[in-house]
């Protein structure tokens, strides 16, 4: 087999005109690519300090500045190929394609992550404040992307949809500082109010516990068809409220002992001022 040195030379010389023709744009493209990479790694580092000064959540900065970072990433990748001089249309339409069918398969955690980002911007709670909602309460330990982990009385671990806790009513039993007890004492008919009232209001102003601003409330709750109902109201931080509610519960009960009172024990049935 013998080599036909002309076609060879042709070859070589199609080669190197068309590598002198199309080199100025494999040279604009990489250093499109390695320009892009570095302004993309700046931009990052930037939006991640700025963020931080924010005071943003550091589940949200890091989440935020990873989506930041491939939608750059692939923006330029696209750029990139587009200046190699190959066709992005129907690039870019597989990629939206791509987009449509991953978010209809996610429509619930998109919804979560949704949920979990308005939860982290608007701050309508944070971690260590106890709250109650979709029927539960606990205290918040971590708040995720796409579930807040909540830690119940009972040391047992709930976790709660973004989504639907964001669109949901959320009691935050922390967010003032201070809360309220609503406790409820039944006496007989035949017991001095006065005096039981007294005593409660003593029985309160010993506890150091119990604020004395906002004032604690004893009152005339409800006259029920066997005992009257006393509503005794303590304010208190929130780190002392379970220790409040049962030491005024057990305190009025050996008030109420010793003073001779009875604690009726409430029977359903029809008010008296209904």
């Amino acid at each position: 087999m013998t080599l036909n040195t002309e076609h060879i030379t042709t070859y070589a010389e199609t080669f190197i005109k068309v590598l002198i023709d199309y080199s100025p744009k494999l040279i604009s493209a990489f250093l499109i690519l390695f320009v892009g990479l570095y302004v993309i790694r700046v931009i990052n580092r930037l939006i991640r300090k700025i963020m931080v000064k924010r005071d943003l959540d550091p589940t949200l900065t890091k989440f935020l500045a990873d989506i930041l970072l491939w939608v750059l990433r692939v923006l330029l990748f696209v750029t990139f190929i587009s200046k190699l001089g190959i066709e992005t249309s129907s690039f870019v339409a597989i990629l939206g394609a791509m987009g449509l069918a991953v978010g209809l398969s996610l429509q619930g955690s998109l919804s979560n992550f949704a949920g979990g980002m308005l939860i982290i911007l608007f701050k309508p709670f944070k971690v260590g404040d106890t709250i109650e909602a979709l029927g539960v309460t606990g205290t918040v330990c971590e708040i995720q992307i796409f579930v807040t982990k909540l830690i119940n009385g009972n040391n047992q671990t709930i976790f709660v949809p973004n989504g639907t806790l964001s669109n949901g009513t959320i009691i935050n039993y922390s967010l003032q500082g201070i809360r309220r007890a609503d406790l409820t004492l039944s006496i007989s008919y035949d017991t001095d109010i006065r005096k039981a009232k007294d005593l409660i209001t003593e029985v309160l102003n010993k506890n150091p516990k119990v604020l004395k601003t906002p004032e604690a409330e004893v009152s005339v709750k409800l006259l029920t068809d066997n005992s009257i109902q006393l509503a005794v109201r303590p304010w208190a931080n929130n780190a002392d409220f379970g220790a409040v509610s049962s030491d005024t519960l057990e305190s009025c009960k050996l008030a109420f002992d010793a003073a001779g009172i009875v604690i009726q024990p409430f029977v359903k049935g029809v008010s008296r001022n209904s």
